[in-house]
C-alpha cells in the first residue's frame, strides 16, 4: 500500500527497490559533496597559513586565518565587531525589506496598466543598467552622511532588477487561466491574487535570492562613503590604517553573511515548495 506522508511525499515501505536505491545514490551524492565543500575549504585555509608562515605570501597584506581568529577576538572583547555586525545586517535587513516590496508594488502596477509599463520600462532598464556606484556620491550631497543614504543606495542596486523580472513573470502567465477567471466574472484583482502571485511564487523567492545579495553590496558601497560603524566602514579604516586584519576578517564576515542569507531564503524557498 501506498503510504505518503502529509508533506505530500512517499515514505520508504512505498519506493520500490529502483527508487529506493536512486534516493540511497542521492543520499551519498549530496554527503560526499558536503564532505569534499568542507576538505577543500579546509585545504584553502591550510594552505594560506602555511604560506603566510612560511614568507610564500605576505602576511602583513594578506593576513592570516590564525590572525583573522585573534583579530577577531580582540574585536570581541569590547563589543567592537559585533556592533559593526550588528549595524550591516540592520541596513541589509531593511534595504532588502524595502526591495520586496517597492518590487512587487511596481511590477503590480506596470502589469496592471500597459500604458505604465510601455512609458516606464525604458526608464526601469536605463536605471538598472546604471553603475549604482556612480549615485553614491550625489546621495551623500541630496541626503547627508547617514543611514538613509545607505539604505537608498542598497535599495537602488537591486529594486529594479528584481521589478523587471517579477513584471515579466507576470507577462508571462498561462493566458488560459487569467481568460478562465475573466470568463467566471472576476476582475483584476481576481487574476492578480488567484492566478499571477501563486504562479510567480518560484520568481519572487529567485528574484529574492539575487536581490539580498545585491543589498548587501549596496550596503558596503554606501558604508564605504556614509557611515560611522558597519563592516564596509571597518574595510574603510583598515585600509586608511593599514589593519590589514580588520580588513581581511570584515570580508570574511561578509561571505559568512551572504551565504546564511541565501540559506535562509533557500529554506523558505523549501516551505513555500513543498513538493521541490
Amino acid at each position: 500500500m501506498t503510504n505518503i506522508t502529509p508533506e505530500g511525499r512517499l515514505t520508504t515501505s512505498s519506493l520500490s527497490p529502483a527508487q529506493a536505491a536512486y534516493l540511497a545514490r542521492e543520499r551519498f551524492h549530496r554527503k560526499r559533496v558536503s564532505v569534499l565543500r568542507t576538505m577543500l575549504f579546509i585545504l584553502l585555509l591550510a594552505l594560506w597559513e602555511l604560506g603566510a608562515e612560511t614568507g610564500a605570501i605576505d602576511d602583513f597584506i594578506f593576513s592570516s586565518p590564525s590572525r583573522v581568529v585573534l583579530c577577531f577576538l580582540s574585536m570581541a572583547e569590547n563589543g567592537a565587531i559585533l556592533h559593526h555586525i550588528g549595524v550591516t545586517l540592520y541596513e541589509t535587513a531593511l534595504s532588502f525589506f524595502l526591495v520586496v516590496v517597492l518590487s512587487l508594488l511596481l511590477a503590480v502596477l506596470l502589469w496592471s496598466s500597459r500604458s505604465i509599463s510601455q512609458v516606464l520600462e525604458p526608464y526601469l532598464v536605463m536605471l538598472n543598467s546604471l553603475p549604482k556606484s556612480a549615485l553614491a556620491p550625489l546621495l551623500i550631497v541630496w541626503l547627508g552622511a547617514n543611514l538613509r543614504t545607505i539604505v537608498v543606495a542598497a535599495v537602488s542596486v537591486a529594486v529594479f532588477g528584481s521589478v523587471m523580472t517579477l513584471y515579466t513573470s507576470f507577462t508571462q502567465t498561462d493566458r488560459e487561466l487569467i481568460r478562465l477567471i475573466r470568463s467566471l466574472g472576476g476582475g483584476k484583482k481576481d487574476v492578480l491574487v488567484k492566478i499571477l502571485l501563486p504562479a510567480s511564487v518560484p520568481v519572487i523567492i529567485s528574484s529574492m535570492k539575487v536581490s539580498i545579495g545585491l543589498c548587501l553590496v549596496g550596503v558596503i558601497i554606501g558604508e564605504f562613503l556614509a557611515a560611522r560603524a558597519g563592516l564596509g566602514y571597518l574595510i574603510i579604516y583598515g585600509q586608511q590604517t593599514f589593519a590589514m586584519d580588520e580588513v581581511v576578517l570584515s570580508i570574511a564576515i561578509l561571505c559568512v553573511i551572504s551565504a546564511l542569507f541565501y540559506k535562509g531564503i533557500s529554506l523558505l524557498e523549501k516551505r513555500v515548495s513543498p513538493s521541490r
